[in-house]
C-alpha cells in the first residue's frame, strides 16, 4: 500500500496502546489520561439532549456553521471575562472537535516539514504526535518547581521555532504548574519573539490546592497565542468539544483547515452540552469533581511516601489528573513496567514523553481510581520499584540520583 511519507515515522499512541492491556479488570490502572466516571452527569446529559431534540430537533440534526454553535461560543466566552476578567470576543473562538484537533489544525496551518516547535520537557505525548505528523524538528525546555525553565525559553526562541506549546497548568504529564512570575517572564519573552505560544489549559479549572493565576492570555496579547480549552475535563470528554481562542488573521486560517477537515463539530453535541451548561451550575460541579480529585491526589502521595523507595522523587501537584516519578538516572521505567504488568497494575512510562530517548521516568494518573485500588496499586508498584532499585545498577552503585521533579 502505497502510504504518504509523513505516516512513516509517526507511531502509534503509547497510552492508548497501554489501554488495551488494561482493559483486564483485574488491572489496577493508573494509565489512562482518565476523568473520573464516578462524575459524569449523565442523567443531566439526558435532559439535556431530550430538551434539544424536542424544541431544536431540525436544526440540532441539521449541518451547521464551522466555527460553532454562537450561543456555546458565548458561553465560553462570558466565562473567560467572570473567572478570569479577559475580554475574549465571540468571533475568536473556534470550537473544536476536542483540544486534539486544535493541536491538528494548529500544526496543520503552522508548519513545513523541517520546521521548528517548542515544547516543555517532558511534553505532553497528544502535542508530540499531532507536529510529528507534519514533519515538526523539536526542541524541549525543561520544566522545574514553578514552571518552563525561562533562561532555557529564552535561548531555545532564538532559534525562531514556529510554535511553543505549553501546559502551563497542572502539565500533562507533570502536574507542575507555572507560578505568576513564570507566566509573566514567558509572556514577555514571546512578547519579545516572533513565535507563537499555543496555550493548552485543560486542567486548569480543576485546582484543589494552593493559589489559582489567570492563563498567559492575561499577560500576552491574543493575536500573539492561541489559548485551547476543553469540556472534558469539567463536564463530558465523550461530548469532544474544545475550543482554540485567537485574534482575526490566525483565526480565518484556523477556520480554512478546519472545514477542509470536518466542516464542522458535532452541531447535536454543542447544543446538548450548551443546554447542560444553561440548566445546571457548571461551578458546583467542577466543586465536587475537585473535592474527588484532592483527596485521591492526597491518598496516592501518601501511599507513595509508605511505599516507594526514597531514591524515587515525584511531584506533588495542585490540582490536575496526574503526578511524576523519577527514577534514579539509569534505571528504565519500561523495566518497572514489565514488572508492573506482572503484578497487574499499570502506568505509562516516561518515554514517549520527551524526544530524546530518557526513559528513567513514570506518569500515574490518580483521578480514575477508588482509594482501595489507589493504596493497593501504589503497594504493587513499590514493590516493583524495590526490586528493580536492588539490581545490579544498585549493586554496582551507578544507579545516580534523579533530578528534583519539582517536590
Amino acid at each position: 500500500m502505497r502510504l504518504s511519507a509523513r505516516m512513516s515515522g509517526v507511531r502509534r499512541s503509547y497510552i492508548r496502546e497501554i489501554l488495551k492491556v488494561t482493559q483486564n479488570p483485574e488491572i489496577i490502572s493508573f494509565a489512562g489520561g482518565l476523568p473520573s466516571p464516578d462524575h459524569f452527569p449523565a442523567e443531566a446529559f439526558a435532559r439535556a439532549a431530550a430538551d434539544v431534540l424536542r424544541e431544536n430537533g431540525p436544526q440540532a440534526l441539521q449541518y451547521s456553521i464551522t466555527e460553532g454553535h454562537p450561543p456555546l461560543r458565548e458561553f465560553i466566552s462570558r466565562r473567560y471575562k467572570e473567572k478570569w476578567g479577559l475580554d475574549i470576543p465571540v468571533d475568536e473562538i473556534l470550537i473544536t472537535t476536542g483540544s486534539q484537533q486544535g493541536l491538528d489544525l494548529m500544526a496543520k496551518v503552522m508548519l513545513d516539514v523541517g520546521d521548528d516547535v517548542l515544547i516543555e520537557r517532558p511534553g505532553y505525548l497528544g502535542a508530540i504526535q499531532a507536529f510529528s505528523l507534519f514533519g515538526a524538528n523539536f526542541l524541549t525546555a525543561d520544566l522545574g518547581p514553578h514552571g518552563v525553565d525561562t533562561a532555557q525559553l529564552a535561548q531555545r526562541l532564538k532559534d525562531r521555532p514556529k510554535i511553543f506549546y505549553a501546559v502551563p497548568s497542572f502539565q500533562n504529564p507533570s502536574g507542575i504548574t507555572y507560578d505568576a512570575a513564570t507566566r509573566r517572564e514567558t509572556a514577555r519573552l514571546i512578547e519579545d519573539s516572533d513565535t507563537i505560544l499555543l496555550e493548552d489549559n485543560p486542567y486548569g479549572e480543576l485546582r484543589f490546592k494552593g493559589e489559582a493565576v489567570p492563563p498567559i492570555r492575561a499577560y500576552l496579547d491574543g493575536s500573539r497565542m492561541a489559548l485551547m480549552g476543553s469540556f472534558s475535563k469539567i463536564a463530558s470528554p465523550g461530548m469532544r468539544i474544545g475550543w482554540i481562542a485567537t485574534g482575526p488573521e490566525l483565526m480565518h486560517t484556523l477556520v480554512t483547515a478546519k472545514q477542509a477537515s470536518d466542516l464542522h463539530t458535532s452541531i447535536f453535541a454543542q447544543r446538548v452540552l450548551h443546554r447542560f451548561l444553561e440548566d445546571n451550575d457548571l461551578d458546583a460541579h467542577i466543586a465536587v469533581i475537585k473535592k474527588a480529585y484532592g483527596e485521591r491526589r492526597d491518598l496516592m502521595v501518601d501511599a507513595i511516601i509508605r511505599h516507594f523507595p526514597e531514591e524515587v522523587r515525584r511531584t506533588e501537584p495542585e490540582g490536575g489528573m496526574f503526578l511524576w516519578g523519577e527514577l534514579p538516572r539509569g534505571v528504565s521505567a519500561q523495566e518497572v513496567f514489565a514488572k508492573a504488568i506482572e503484578r497487574k497494575v499499570a502506568f505509562v512510562p516516561g518515554l514517549p514523553f520527551y524526544v530524546d530517548g530518557t526513559d528513567n521516568a513514570f506518569r500515574l494518573n490518580f483521578s480514575n481510581s477508588t482509594p482501595e485500588r489507589i493504596e493497593e496499586g501504589i503497594k504493587r508498584l513499590g514493590t516493583c520499584l524495590k526490586e528493580v532499585l536492588s539490581g545490579p545498577c544498585r549493586a554496582a552503585g551507578t544507579c545516580a540520583p534523579a533530578a528534583d521533579p519539582g517536590v
